[in-house]
């Protein structure tokens, strides 16, 4: 700081006091302005959204995923594809190229294509799962006691695995097993095989993929219903709306995303079941569905190029069947409120 005396108007002295970067600064100006050589006024930081490495940080997170689905789906899709032009045994180096030949014999030997009639059977159990999980989870939406507790009940078989589930209905369903024994309590005799013959062993197949899946089912409905707006409720409480109201102008149209999707996964697991069959019967007394034979024809008969093909032709009929599905019903948005 630097002391300077003025003499103001009147000869009254006046001192002001004058900071060196002032003085300095006034000097600059007056040389016009010019600033010492080497001395630049810095940008602003260069910003992460114009960073190269911002362009390419979501590939490295995608890569490894990317790596997965294309090693592990994609590439035996592939495999599979040309597998089924071929007569290959699934060991011999050697691949004779049949063009065509394995898809008209799937067409034409009514042996092959006989089985997607089984299907059906587990197709009428699933229409009967969607509507059995549709009514408990909207009656359990409401507020009532022991929801929880029934919750629960109604979830946990979809918990278990396949493979344990086919061993316990297998004793369940054998000769004089758990379930001739409980009807037996109610004065009921029964000398029919429930696995004997092939209406009875898929009726009763069907039956046990409907207490299995029901739960996944119920949980999709569930957090759907959930997810609508309360005061929708409130409001049609308030209109004197009841319940079939409430679930015909509310929960339905919350819902329809929710039941397009379990009927896509109705009908492709329908037309794909093999757990609990090949536990229980093998495939035996008409109870041989699609991938049963699929995998016998790959692995037993050495056929893997007709296996291939039979393979393609579910998944094409999936494809198609879920695009049928969503030109009818089409997923629209859902504006309730």
């Amino acid at each position: 700081m630097t002391d300077t005396t003025d003499i103001a108007p009147g000869g009254v002295a006046v001192t002001r006091r004058r900071s060196v970067r002032d003085r300095n600064g006034a000097e600059g100006g007056a040389r016009g302005g010019d600033r010492p050589a080497g001395r630049r006024r810095a940008g602003p930081p260069r910003s992460w959204r114009h960073s190269p490495l911002r362009r390419i940080t979501p590939w490295l997170f995608l890569a490894a995923p990317l790596a997965l689905l294309i090693t592990f789906t994609y590439v035996p899709v592939a495999s599979m594809i040309s597998y089924s032009f071929t007569d290959w045994d699934g060991v011999s180096p050697d691949r004779e190229n049949v063009g065509f030949d394995n898809y008209v014999q799937i067409f034409t030997r009514p042996e092959l294509f006989r089985v997607f009639f089984v299907s059906g059977y587990y197709l009428a159990a699933s229409v009967v799962q969607i509507a059995v999980a549709l009514y408990f989870a909207v009656i359990l939406s409401f507020n009532l006691k022991f929801r929880n507790f029934f919750k629960g009940i109604l979830f946990f078989p979809y918990l278990i695995n396949g493979v344990a589930i086919g061993f316990v209905f297998l004793y369940f369903f054998q000769d004089g097993g758990t379930l001739d024994s409980v009807l037996s309590w109610f004065g009921v005799s029964n000398d029919h095989p429930w696995l004997g013959d092939p209406t009875s062993a898929n009726i009763s197949l069907a039956g046990v993929s409907v207490w299995r899946f029901t739960g996944l089912n119920f949980v999709l409905f569930l957090g759907a219903i959930q997810s609508i707006p309360g005061e929708l409720y409130e409001a049609a409480e308030l209109d004197g709306a009841g319940r079939w109201k409430q679930f015909r102008h509310i929960i339905a149209p919350g819902m329809k995303p929710v039941i397009s999707l379990s009927v896509i996964l109705a009908i492709s697991g329908s037309l794909s079941v093999f757990e609990i069959p090949y536990i229980m019967t093998g495939g035996a007394t008409g109870t041989q569905t699609f991938v049963i034979q699929t995998i016998k024809l790959a692995f037993q008969f050495n056929k893997t190029g007709l296996a291939s093909a039979a393979a393609v032709v579910l998944l094409l009929i999936i494809l198609l069947i879920t695009w049928i599905q969503r030109r009818l019903v089409p997923d629209d948005k859902v504006d309730l409120v």
